[in-house]
C-alpha cells in the first residue's frame, strides 16, 4: 500500500526526531564518560585517612572516581580502612606514612612516582590535638613543638617533597586542614599549642600559593567545624560528611584561580 504524502512527511520527521534523540543521548553518555574519565585520572594523596575526617574524604573521592592514596601511621589501621570501605576500596591504595619522617614521607613520594607518575592534589588531613595542651600561659613549650612538628611543618613538608610530581599536572592543588581555632580574627584563649599549630599552618598556605601560583597549583586552607570524630567528640555539631565536604570540593572542584585562602562550607572566611 503506497503512502500518501502526508504520512511520508510524518514519518520522515519521526525518523528525524529518533536519530536527534539517539544524537543528543550519544552526547550525554560521551560528556557523563568524559566526566567519569576525568575523575579516574585524578591522583589524590590524603594524610591521616584511617579514620576520621581523612576516611571520610578518602571514602568521597572514591566514590567519585577518584585515585585515592590514603595514608597512616600504622600499616594495621591502614589495611583496615581498606577493609572498611569495602568495593569502594577498588580505587584506593594504601601506603604507610608518618608525617614526621623525612624517610617516610620519600617512601610515599617514590610509591606515588612508581604507581602513577604524578599527583594532581595532596590533602594535608592529618593532625594532632595533645592531651596536655593548656592556655598559652601554662601548656609546656615540648607540646608546642610537637604539635607544630605534625600539623604545621609536616604539611610544608609534605609539599615541598611532593611538589615535583604536583606540577606534572595541569592544575595540581594542596589542601591543608586547618581549624577555625587558628583564625587570629578570632583568637582565643586554651588548647594555645594547638591554635599556634593551625594559625601556622594559615602561614604555611600563604606562602606556598604565593610560591606556586605560577605552576597553577592552587593553595588552600580550611575548617571543617566542629565535627563529630575521636578529636572532636560525640557532642559536636557536624557529621564527618559535612567535615570533609569541603576538602574534596577543594581538591576535585573548586576553582583553580582559587588559591591563598581560608575556607568553611566552600565559602572564604577571614584568617
Amino acid at each position: 500500500m503506497e503512502e500518501d504524502g502526508g504520512e511520508r512527511n510524518e514519518r520522515a520527521e519521526n525518523l528525524h526526531e529518533i536519530a536527534f534523540c539517539a544524537k543528543i543521548a550519544s552526547f550525554d553518555c560521551g560528556i557523563l564518560q568524559k566526566l567519569n574519565m576525568n575523575n579516574h585520572d585524578v591522583v589524590v594523596a590524603v594524610t591521616g585517612g584511617n579514620r576520621g575526617i581523612g576516611y571520610e574524604i578518602c571514602q568521597q573521592l572514591a566514590q567519585r572516581g577518584a585515585q585515592v592514596v590514603l595514608t597512616a601511621r600504622s600499616a594495621k589501621a591502614g589495611e583496615a580502612a581498606l577493609d572498611k570501605l569495602g568495593a569502594k576500596s577498588k580505587n584506593v591504595s594504601f601506603h604507610p606514612l608518618d608525617v614526621t619522617s623525612t624517610e617516610s614521607i620519600i617512601s610515599l613520594r617514590d610509591f606515588i612516582e612508581r604507581t602513577f607518575a604524578r599527583l594532581d592534589a595532596l590533602i594535608n588531613n592529618a593532625g594532632i590535638l595533645p592531651d596536655d595542651d593548656r592556655s598559652g600561659l601554662k601548656v609546656d613549650l615540648a607540646t608546642i613543638r610537637t604539635t607544630l612538628e605534625t600539623n604545621s611543618l609536616a604539611p610544608l613538608h609534605l609539599s615541598q617533597v611532593l611538589a615535583p610530581l604536583l606540577k606534572r599536572t595541569r592544575g595540581g592543588r594542596i589542601v591543608n586542614m586547618s581549624s577555625g581555632l587558628g583564625t587570629l580574627s578570632e583568637m582565643g584563649a586554651d588548647h594555645a599549642a594547638y591554635r599556634i599549630s593551625k594559625a601556622a599552618l594559615n602561614a604555611v598556605t600563604g606562602i606556598l600559593s604565593a610560591e606556586l601560583q605560577a605552576d597553577g597549583i592552587a593553595v588552600n586552607s580550611m575548617c571543617p567545624g566542629w565535627v563529630r570524630t575521636d578529636m572532636g567528640g560525640p557532642n559536636a555539631q557536624r557529621s564527618v560528611a559535612q567535615g570533609a565536604d569541603t576538602a574534596v570540593w577543594l581538591a576535585l572542584d573548586a576553582p583553580q584561580d582559587l588559591t591563598g585562602k581560608f575556607l568553611r562550607d566552600r565559602k572564604v572566611i577571614p584568617w
